[in-house]
């Protein structure tokens, strides 16, 4: 297929949002997307349905064929017909001559239905790596989150060996001491839970390319590479020239040959016999001919014709209502990615490096004597917190990129 061969080049810069890093069995999402595209079994079965089609129109070229038909009368009767003595025997070849080409546009329908195929499993392969895609941004997020697991794992870790020294020169209750226990597990408990989340997450990009187990044990990426959008009105465009809708334009070439077919039907076929005929009694044989023609064909074939050209004109509105719903997800995701793009930038500027600083003076400050323990951990809290935030919107922005680019079949970033 012409675009599908094109899909792996094309999604290497669609998704170039997430620059690779060499790490020691890192999964590359050029890596997934090449396995997804050898391996997919929802991909693969594009292909027997090609096979099927070629030998449908293989099929639907053919003229009409031949048959050979033998015929006895006047047998076993009485009289003049007793036994054989007055049988009739015909050998007959007949067939239909088709008029109006009508082979020609039988053909001409399954080669419409191969061109629809052909952008239905452009559109597919899209929907694939898409899903194959956003699989992949969450577990890099996952990923990212496991390393701020690992500091809040190190910040009660500092508030527990803080507080123990406290409570040894007596300035601090055993409460505080079981409380700061209890957080430290909490916090391991939390990774433990994301280092299996972490595990179904590889298994569900590795069944992309048919496996059962994941061999790789990280997957490659940045997750706040957003590099610069294009304009909404271009991505617009390139909507409207996607497989998503380009699809229709192949369905009502495949509707406008099935009306010419129906059409074609309107100038009726002649059936026509040629034979040989033999008399018994006067051991005599005479050549037989015969042709039909069936009557009132257009009246018949009128309803035919009025079907089809309601189902061609039917694409047009189809692809209307199509174009607005994707024009509404287009617009949604573009605008998420702006939105999700300003948040992260206002917390990567002003929140978190103000929380930063806080903790610095609150640890300081506790570790004086001057502060109480749950004033440090609210800080160490809220620092956390923060930090999520910033994942999570880095995360939004290229779960919403994923879609433009799914939509466009082009890269978001210029």
């Amino acid at each position: 297929m012409r675009m599908t061969l094109m899909l792996p080049a094309i999604l290497a810069a669609v998704f170039c949002a997430l620059p690779l890093r060499a790490e020691p069995q890192a999964l590359t999402l050029q890596q997934a997307i090449d396995k997804t595209l050898q391996h997919n079994p929802q991909l693969h079965q594009f292909k027997f349905t090609q096979q099927r089609l070629f030998a449908e129109r293989d099929l639907q070229s053919l003229k009409p064929g031949y048959q050979l038909g033998v015929e006895l009368e006047n047998v076993a009767g009485t009289g003049e017909a007793r036994g054989l003595a007055g049988a009739e025997l015909t050998v007959a070849l007949s067939s239909v001559i088709e008029l109006d080409n009508k082979a020609q546009w039988r053909a001409a329908v399954v080669d419409a239905r191969l061109n629809t195929l052909d952008w239905q499993q452009q559109a597919q392969t899209l929907d694939v790596l898409a899903e194959l895609t956003r699989n992949y941004i969450n577990l890099l997020a996952s990923q990212q989150e496991l390393t701020l697991t690992e500091e809040a794992v190190e910040l009660s870790e500092a508030l527990l060996q803080s507080a123990e020294k406290r409570a040894a020169s007596g300035a601090l209750s055993d409460a505080e001491i079981m409380r700061a226990k209890a957080q430290l597990a909490q916090v391991q408990i939390g990774r433990d839970a994301l280092l299996q989340r972490i595990e179904r997450q590889k298994i569900a990009i590795a069944r992309f390319w048919g496996d059962t187990s994941a061999n790789f044990n990280v997957v490659a990426g940045n997750l706040f590479a957003f590099g610069q959008s294009r304009p909404f009105a271009e991505l617009y465009q390139r909507l409207q020239q996607s497989p998503a809708l380009t699809i229709f334009a192949s369905e009502r070439r495949l509707k406008d040959a099935e009306v010419r077919l129906a059409q074609s039907q309107n100038r009726a076929d002649l059936s026509w016999q040629v034979g040989v005929r033999r008399y018994q009694a006067s051991d005599d044989t005479g050549l037989t001919f015969g042709i039909s023609v069936p009557l009132f064909a257009e009246r018949r074939n009128s309803a035919a014709i009025e079907a089809a050209l309601a189902e061609r004109n039917n694409v047009e509105y189809r692809q209307q209502d199509s174009l607005l719903i994707l024009h509404e997800r287009l617009f949604d995701a573009y605008s998420q990615r702006q939105q999700f793009i300003t948040s992260h930038q206002q917390l990567a500027q002003y929140v978190i490096p103000n929380l930063e600083q806080a903790l610095d003076l609150t640890r300081d400050a506790y570790q004086r004597g001057r502060s109480n323990y749950q004033d440090w951990l609210n800080a160490q809290q809220e620092l956390l917190q923060a930090k999520r935030q910033i994942l999570e919107t880095a995360t939004a922005v290229l779960l919403s990129q994923a879609t433009i680019e799914q939509l466009t079949a082009e890269p978001v970033t210029q």
